[in-house]
């Protein structure tokens, strides 16, 4: 890697309601919510903080609300020296907040308040950050703003890693495909690859021919899947798991440090599923980040 950045994130920066249910309500219907907590969050967001806390020179371009300067959040970004000098601020409205609910089966349903992020839509990519790094991963956030961000990236050859998470449904199939066709690395779970698979029906042999050549599919605690010429089957390193929310994207974070460190897939595979180890270990997307040594170590632990 060289002196410059090594990955920028590009999508939501947003504070994560965390909470806790027995079961969802049906329509019509309440339920008591068991326990409740603010966490900081954002799939990009997410992304740059687990890679600068691995060792990544990290830059992150998210829109976020004019209370979001000089918060906690804003304080510890800097502390951790992620560059956001290319963020959209937009002062009279609020910074996307996500609400996640999850039951006791650990299955989720969430709720998401786009606020200044709804001004991705017209904003434009940023060029300056782009040029500064080596690769480029579009996470959550407007299909348009990522495909011209991405277009940015592909014509300056840098790698681009792609996880459209659970913004996918607002994709068209037009722009998943222009997304898709210069991306190096595509990231998603099991649900939401299948659903890519049959929106442009293909499968993952004809996607990677088409775009991505490596797939990357999770499948939470039954581990991970990735698709080159061979497929790669990772286990998930299984520990307490109070909260699952962060595990996919702290997955992606893992996994293309590794890459950028120019180990073998399986390798990033395995690096990738000791620091999503952590992150389910705690609730929140951010509170129990491992640094470089300690995912290593319980990489090393789980494959002697």
């Amino acid at each position: 890697m060289s002196d410059k950045t090594d990955l920028l994130a590009i999508g939501h920066t947003a504070f994560d309601y965390i909470i806790q249910v027995g079961e969802f309500p049906q329509p019509n219907s309440s339920t008591a919510i068991k326990r409740m907590r603010t966490f900081f969050g954002g799939a990009a967001a997410n992304v740059a903080v687990v890679a600068s806390t691995l060792g990544l020179k990290s830059s992150l371009v998210s829109a976020v609300g004019g209370e979001f300067i000089g918060s906690d959040y804003d304080n510890k970004l800097k502390t951790l020296g992620i560059d956001t000098e290319s963020r959209i601020v937009i002062e009279d409205e609020k910074t996307p907040t996500a609400f996640v609910f999850t039951d006791s089966s650990k299955d989720q349903i969430s709720y998401f308040y786009w606020g200044a992020a709804a001004h991705f839509e017209k904003s434009e990519p940023p060029k300056k950050a782009i040029q500064k790094v080596e690769a480029v991963h579009l996470a959550t956030g407007d299909p348009g703003f990522n495909r011209r961000s991405g277009q940015v990236a592909h014509e300056s050859g840098k790698l681009i890693s792609f996880d459209p998470g659970q913004d996918l449904h607002m994709y068209s199939k037009e722009e998943l495909e222009e997304v898709l066709k210069i991306c190096d690395i595509l990231f998603g779970n099991h649900h939401e690859i299948g659903r890519i698979l049959k929106t442009l029906s293909m499968d993952i042999d004809e996607l990677r021919k088409f775009g991505p050549k490596i797939v990357v599919t999770t499948y939470g605690k039954d581990g991970s899947m990735i698709c080159t010429d061979k497929k790669i089957k990772v286990d998930a390193i299984l520990q307490n798991t109070p909260d699952p929310t962060g595990a996919g994207d702290s997955y992606r974070a893992g996994f293309l440090n590794a890459y950028l460190r120019g180990e073998d897939l399986e390798m990033c595979g395995k690096f990738a599923s000791s620091v999503a180890s952590f992150i389910v270990e705690a609730e929140g997307c951010q509170t129990n980040v491992p640094d470089f040594e300690m995912a290593t170590e319980r990489m090393n632990e789980m494959w002697k």
